[in-house]
């Protein structure tokens, strides 16, 4: 009788959740600056990526959490987000203008709480937090690269990065978390959710 009430609540703090963060995600304008390499825009999307901790963080927790969570949710994970960050990125692109946009502490303080809680989503609330994060950040990105002239290049060369990035995070989550190796993972994303504080007593201040 316990586990029967335990999995309806579960699915209700899953949907609250993924409903409170696509609440969230989209108020207000996104405002984002291009990092110029001078090897071209697909090396200026890259590392434009690699060098926004604003990005890479939430991108790095999510695919933690999908890898915890098992392969479904990984593979999942794997696809969606790459794809919609393109979408995202080629309609800010297209867009020119700031629009989408989530503060910076949110995406840090709700997927490394959820990876620090080890919280049990269905893969369907993977999928659609995915798909926000995706979508929100890729425009935020697409109107960066719109504006330092890197274009759809730019977003391809973030695209591939994103790819590449869930990739292997959610491979190493979902093959090592045996033992301690699962709460060094939750320890992981404690640090990314107190980075998530830290900017949000930033932004209040």
């Amino acid at each position: 009788m316990a586990g029967n009430r335990v999995k309806p609540f579960r699915a209700r703090a899953a949907r609250a959740v993924t409903f409170g963060l696509a609440l969230t995600l989209f108020p207000g304008a996104g405002h984002a600056h291009l990092i110029e390499t001078g090897l071209g825009p697909v090396y200026d999307g890259i590392t434009h990526f690699a060098l926004t901790p604003e990005d890479l963080l939430p991108a790095l927790a999510l695919a933690v959490l999908a890898g915890l969570r098992g392969k479904d949710h990984a593979r999942r994970a794997i696809v969606v987000l790459p794809l919609a960050w393109l979408l995202g990125g080629v309609a800010g692109t297209l867009a020119g203008a700031p629009g989408l946009a989530a503060p910076a502490w949110l995406p840090l303080l709700v997927l490394g709480g959820l990876v620090a809680a080890d919280f049990p989503l269905p893969a369907g609330s993977t999928t659609a937090i995915a798909a926000l994060l995706g979508i929100v950040l890729g425009y935020a990105n697409g109107t960066a690269m719109a504006q330092g002239g890197a274009g759809l290049r730019g977003i391809i060369g973030i695209a591939c990065t994103v790819f590449v990035a869930t990739t292997m995070a959610t491979a190493c989550a979902a093959a090592w978390q045996s033992g301690w190796l699962r709460i060094a993972w939750r320890v992981a994303g404690a640090w990314i959710a107190a980075s998530g504080l830290l900017l949000l007593g930033w932004s209040l201040a």
